[in-house]
C-alpha cells in the first residue's frame, strides 16, 4: 500500500501544477508578430535615413511620432470625435441588423418583399450617397454615424439571418410545443445558435466602420482625424497625415479586438469562425 501511494503521489503533484496563463504556442505566435512589426519599423526608419528622403515625401517613424507634440493638431480631440462616430454607427448597425434579421426569420413573406430592396439599397456607392446625407442632416457626428451605419448594417443583417436559418428546426418545434413565446425562442435557441454568424458579420462590419467615418469626414466635417488629414494636406505636412492614418488604424484595431474578445467570451472555441 505504501508503494502504491508513493507511486501515485507524483501523479497528483503533476496534475495539480498550475497551467500557464498564455500557452507557449500562442506566446511564440505573438512574439513573432511583434518581431515582424518591429523589424518593418526599423527597416523603414533606417531606409529613409540612408536614402536621405525628405519628410514631405516619406517621413521616418520618428518624424511621425514627433507630430504628437504639436498642440495645434489636437490629436486627442479629433481622435475622440472619430472614435465616437465609429462606435456609434457600429453599435447602431449591430442592433438594427440583428433585430431586422430576427423579424425576417419570423416572416417569410416580409423577407421576400423587403430583403431584395435592402440588397438594392446596399448596392448604392456610399461615397455617392454621402453628399445627400450631408444635405439632409447637415454636418456633425450624428451624420457621420449614419454613414458608418450604412456601411456596417448589411453585413450584420446578412450573416445574422443566415445564422438564424441554420438553427435546428426540431429545437424550434420543441419550444413551440411547450407554448414558448417568440422572444423565449430567440433567447434560448436562436441567439445562442446564431452567435458564430453574428460575430462573423460584426468582424466584417468592424473593418468597414473606420472606412465609413473617413468617408463622412472627407465629404464634409469640421472635426475628426480624416478632417485633419485634409487640413494638413494643404501644407504638405506628410508626417501629420501618416499619424492620422496610424491613429485611424489603431481605432480600427481596438474595435476589432473588442469584437474578438466578446467572441471568445460568448462563443465556444470550436464554433468560432
Amino acid at each position: 500500500m505504501e508503494a502504491v501511494a508513493q507511486q501515485s503521489a507524483p501523479v497528483v503533484e503533476e496534475s495539480a501544477a498550475p497551467r500557464p496563463l498564455i500557452p507557449r504556442a500562442a506566446l511564440l505566435h505573438w512574439l513573432a508578430v511583434i518581431a515582424v512589426h518591429v523589424a518593418l519599423v526599423l527597416a523603414w526608419q533606417f531606409g529613409v535615413r540612408a536614402a536621405g528622403l525628405p519628410p514631405m515625401l516619406l517621413p521616418a517613424p520618428t518624424d511621425i511620432l514627433a507630430t504628437l507634440g504639436g498642440a495645434h493638431y489636437a490629436w486627442a480631440a479629433n481622435a475622440w470625435v472619430t472614435g465616437l462616430e465609429i462606435l456609434g454607427g457600429y453599435v447602431l448597425s449591430v442592433l438594427a441588423g440583428v433585430a431586422l434579421a430576427l423579424v425576417f426569420s419570423w416572416s417569410r413573406w416580409l423577407t421576400l418583399a423587403v430583403f431584395p430592396l435592402l440588397v438594392t439599397l446596399n448596392m448604392i456607392p456610399k461615397v455617392a450617397l454621402g453628399p445627400l446625407v450631408i444635405v439632409w442632416f447637415s454636418y456633425g457626428i450624428g451624420t457621420n454615424m449614419l454613414i458608418v451605419f450604412s456601411l456596417c448594417f448589411f453585413p450584420v443583417l446578412l450573416t445574422t439571418l443566415r445564422g438564424l436559418r441554420e438553427v435546428e428546426p426540431d429545437l424550434l418545434d420543441l419550444v413551440r410545443s411547450l407554448k414558448g413565446s417568440r422572444w423565449a425562442m430567440f433567447r434560448t435557441i436562436q441567439l445562442p445558435g446564431s452567435l458564430p454568424y453574428i460575430f462573423s458579420g460584426m468582424k466584417v462590419a468592424a473593418i468597414l466602420a473606420v472606412a465609413g467615418a473617413v468617408v463622412g469626414e472627407f465629404i464634409a466635417s469640421d472635426r475628426g482625424l480624416a478632417y485633419l488629414m485634409i487640413q494638413v494636406q494643404a501644407s504638405l505636412d506628410t508626417p501629420a497625415m501618416f499619424m492620422a492614418v496610424l491613429l485611424l488604424t489603431l481605432l480600427g484595431i481596438l474595435l476589432y479586438g473588442a469584437v474578438l474578445l466578446l467572441e471568445r467570451i460568448f462563443v465556444p472555441r470550436d464554433a468560432r469562425t
